[in-house]
């Protein structure tokens, strides 16, 4: 079944209502080129676009798609909620329900504050940290993405060490003059920032594994010297977990490793196909914030109750049993992407928590320059080779994509078998 349109003439009328005909730019498919799939439904793995093609998703959203399209039990609650009301403006038990849950698996979260997205979470955190602490600075890293927010919209200066220079228009230069970009996985340069800057930083801002970057995991020490030196200058550590919470059992990579950051932002998952973020920590902080303290942060749907509900039933679902599933299908296909990269001859390689993956065309990089050094020109090809077999998969070289709880094994080795074709067309190309 189809709307009897092709995806061409979707995009072009797109075009004369819609700023690039898109309302998220990875989807115009610039970084891949081609015309962007305009979708009509989608049920557990798969997406069906206009013109009745079926692929195998692993986008799944962009990761809060964990339990699949159109999960039974996550539709039946959201229904539920929206025969009650779609929003009231006001508390709703489910606000409590939800934020529960998170914290069971997220103890370092004494106190939570719902938004609307994870753009929202981390505006939130970092406008804590800085008003908790009364300092200015804030340290992020290069190729964490944190969102759009005009403080963290900047990329690295010129030096080693210098603060960041806005890299979008619209972003002041003072925003750049108030975020310390620095190389992930380099904590020598982070004391070397304490150092220089000691006392002035409010916070260090951090994607625990850079899932912007195509998900470059931390090294050895790198994380645990981030909270060490936060602790010893009194800065604040903000994990920004929008990405890898709950793609483990242990709630994110925080639990996985046992470090307790100041404050947490969570999205993705929580929503489970809805807008939701949340950002939540240590009580003394979060009590810096409105209606408790003078640090102001509002939302009228923050806390939406249907988006509430679809997150209770996504995180409902997510039993010791299925995490198990979901460390098996993502094992699984960690295997069958480097068998086929090995059989042809690709130097290819493999991050992965959980369910989350990266695919690297190249050694497993350490930061974001080592991710541009591998043959990320190459991904457009890669990228239309595989929808071509009916496999959807991030259209950037720089993200992270997933394995559901719906991926069947037909599913799986679907995308095994297009990535041993796709691998072996590009062999020419290495």
């Amino acid at each position: 079944m189809s709307s009897g349109k092709s995806n061409l003439e979707c995009f072009e009328r797109a075009q004369r209502s819609l700023v690039g005909g898109v309302n998220s730019p990875v989807r115009a498919f610039g970084a891949v080129g081609g015309t962007p799939r305009f979708f009509e439904r989608a049920r557990g793995c798969h997406l069906y676009d206009v013109e009745g093609n079926r692929y195998v998703d692993h986008v799944m959203s962009w990761g809060p798609m964990i339990l699949g399209h159109g999960h039974p039990e996550v539709l039946e609650a959201v229904h539920r909620a929206v025969d009650a009301a779609l929003t009231f403006g006001a508390c709703s038990p489910l606000e409590a329900d939800l934020a529960e849950m998170i914290k069971a698996k997220f103890p370092s979260m004494d106190l939570i504050r719902f938004t609307s997205s994870g753009t929202e979470a981390v505006m939130g955190a970092v406008r804590l940290a800085r008003g908790f602490t009364r300092r200015d600075l804030i340290v992020k890293f290069a190729g964490c993405y944190h969102g759009h927010g005009d403080s963290l919209l900047v990329s690295a200066g010129s030096g080693a060490l210098t603060f960041g220079t806005p890299s979008s228009p619209g972003v002041t230069r003072a925003c750049g003059a108030q975020t310390l970009v620095l190389p992930y996985n380099d904590i020598s340069a982070a004391r070397e920032a304490f150092r220089r800057f000691g006392g002035q930083i409010a916070g260090v801002l951090v994607e625990p594994w850079g899932g912007n970057m195509g998900l470059v995991p931390p090294v050895e020490g790198f994380l645990e010297g981030l909270r060490e030196v936060t602790l010893e200058d009194g800065a604040l550590l903000i994990f920004d977990e929008v990405i890898t919470g709950f793609r483990v059992p242990q709630g994110g990579v925080q639990g996985l490793l046992g470090i307790r950051p100041d404050i947490t932002c969570l999205g993705k998952v929580i929503g489970g196909g809805m807008p939701v973020g949340a950002f939540g920590g240590r009580r003394d902080v979060m009590e810096h914030l409105s209606p408790l303290g003078p640090v102001y942060q509002a939302g009228t749907l923050s806390g939406n109750p249907v988006a509430m509900a679809c997150g209770i039933a996504t995180l409902r679902c997510l039993t010791d049993r299925a995490y198990v599933e979901l460390e098996e299908k993502g094992a699984y296909l960690e295997g069958a992407i480097l068998e086929a990269a090995r059989s042809a001859g690709i130097p290819g390689s493999v991050t992965r928590l959980g369910s989350a993956l990266g695919l690297f065309l190249g050694p497993v990089p350490r930061n974001l320059e080592e991710v541009k050094a591998t043959r990320v020109d190459l991904y457009p090809r890669l990228f239309h080779l595989m929808l071509d077999q009916g496999v959807y998969l991030p259209p950037s070289a720089f993200e992270t994509f997933f394995v559901s709880l719906a991926h069947g094994t037909e599913d799986l080795e679907q995308t095994g078998r297009a990535f041993a074709e796709a691998f072996r067309a590009l062999k020419g190309m290495m």
